[in-house]
């Protein structure tokens, strides 16, 4: 006998239609926060630029073929095809080469390296018109010059800590309340738990005493051991400190106040430490001590808090990218090694553009949590992927904003020793010398983004389990 597959209720496409329809959403909210982000980045190289009068003949979002663009003044304003970053193209940031006798370039070598240097010196020396010997970038104090280069890096900044302001001000953190999440069936010894990750009950565990007393998902707590619950902290305290001892507890369920007694477990539990998360020792297990435990979980909400907790959110943010940052080939070995065999990916690893908006479309489509919440995640990822750009572009390697940098210090340091020991000055830094070291560093770039890209197509970060 054979049976019909079963059709898809209306409701059901309509259910899977709206979810596709706010994964969608999600992504394109992402793809535009970055887009702005890059746009916003590329002004910040753009306004000092202008202001310490270099002429900048291009601004570009993207790169490639020029789908758009319009010139206003001595620039030319577009759009690129390939949305994988921007530029802002100005006169003069190579120094001239050398010269014979007569004035004429002289070329200096004929290896492939040298020849690229050669040609990058010529095409900036085209676009060098009348009157602009006094607007080229080499030419500008040192200081102007990095102003000009950390400019987009501190752009990327300032929209970092503006998002963050949003999210910590206007969403708020999530904070735990008195009202129960979950509750466990039965109390996993906390060993076990962190040598196997796992949580489910085996024969010989104890039953939750919260389970036991009949307590369930949505329940409020009011008092317990006769004294008022004014928040989770306070009562998981009280918790620990009543081990082994009955003690009444009433809660709201439905409108309706219930009052059961409840007596928690003496148990070994995680020690958490002022950040929430478990305290771990030197050899990097878990510190725990023995403490009351009735097996519930609390309910979190968003709390909007005071300017005063943005900087150090921005702060703990940049202290984890920099982290990853400073460990970046061992990351993206790690992410190599999970794309191409069984080992899961690192959800605290580097991740594409693509792996952001996947995130971004899987958060927007799960309708069992709230928009509020929906929204703040995606607020924060755009604010996280704009320090992470922070971050990234000061690594002190052209074609970087850090790379530039390094190079104008590097010239500073050079003049101030000659200056010390009345030594004739050396001259701006020729950064056209360091074009094959920049070319290199860009195909590395390439590489690792396709990299990336692949690896959160086959195997993307899994942050919901």
């Amino acid at each position: 006998m054979h049976r019909r597959p079963t059709q898809p209720t209306e409701h059901e496409i309509e259910g899977n239609a709206l979810s596709i329809l706010l994964f969608i959403l999600g992504v394109l909210f992402v793809v535009v926060g970055i887009g702005a982000s890059i746009a916003l980045h590329e002004v910040g190289h753009l306004v000092p630029a202008k202001l310490f009068k270099v002429r900048v003949t291009q601004y570009m979002v993207g790169f490639g073929p020029t789908l758009w663009s319009r010139r206003k003044g001595e620039t030319e304003y577009g759009i690129k095809a390939i949305p994988a970053g921007g530029y802002i193209s100005m006169i003069g940031m190579f120094p001239p080469g050398p010269t014979d006798e007569e004035g004429r370039a002289r070329q200096s070598g004929t290896g492939v390296f040298q020849q690229l240097t050669n040609d990058a010196r010529q095409a900036a020396a085209v676009q060098l018109q009348p009157g602009d010997e006094k607007r080229v970038f080499y030419k500008l104090p040192i200081y102007k010059r990095i102003i000009i280069m950390l400019g987009g890096p501190l752009m990327n900044l300032l929209i970092g800590i503006v998002l963050f302001a949003v999210l910590i001000m206007g969403f708020g953190t999530a904070q735990a309340t008195t009202t129960v999440a979950e509750v466990y069936k039965c109390v996993v010894p906390a060993d076990r738990q962190a040598e196997t990750g796992q949580t489910d009950c085996a024969d010989g565990d104890p039953a939750a005493p919260a389970f036991e007393a009949g307590l369930q998902p949505g329940d409020r707590i009011l008092t317990f051991d006769g004294r008022d619950v004014e928040s989770w902290g306070e009562f998981s305290e009280w918790i620990r400190e009543a081990a082994g001892r009955s003690v009444p507890i009433s809660y709201v369920r439905d409108g309706e106040t219930r009052s059961s007694s409840i007596t928690p477990l003496l148990t070994e539990r995680p020690v958490a430490g002022p950040d929430g998360q478990a305290r771990v020792d030197a050899d990097g297990s878990p510190i725990t001590k023995e403490v009351g435990f009735i097996g519930i979980g609390s309910q979190q909400e968003l709390v909007p808090q005071s300017a005063s907790e943005v900087l150090p959110a921005v702060g703990d943010s940049l202290a984890r990218v920099t982290g990853v940052v400073l460990n970046l080939p061992q990351r993206v070995v790690d992410v190599g090694e999970a794309a191409f065999s069984d080992a899961p990916r690192d959800p605290e690893g580097p991740i594409s553009v693509v792996g952001v908006g996947r995130i971004a479309g899987e958060v927007s489509a799960m309708e069992e949590i709230p928009l509020k919440a929906r929204a703040a995640t995606l607020v924060g990822l755009v604010g996280g992927v704009n320090l992470a750009l922070f971050v990234f572009n000061l690594i002190p390697l052209l074609p970087l904003d850090g790379g530039h940098v390094a190079g104008a210090l590097w010239e500073g340091l050079r003049r101030t020793v000659a200056r010390i020991f009345r030594r004739p000055d050396p001259g701006p830094f020729d950064m056209a010398k360091l074009l094959p070291l920049t070319y290199a560093v860009a195909v590395l770039l390439m590489g690792m983004g396709i990299l990336l890209i692949y690896a959160d197509i086959v195997k993307p970060v899994s942050l919901f389990g």
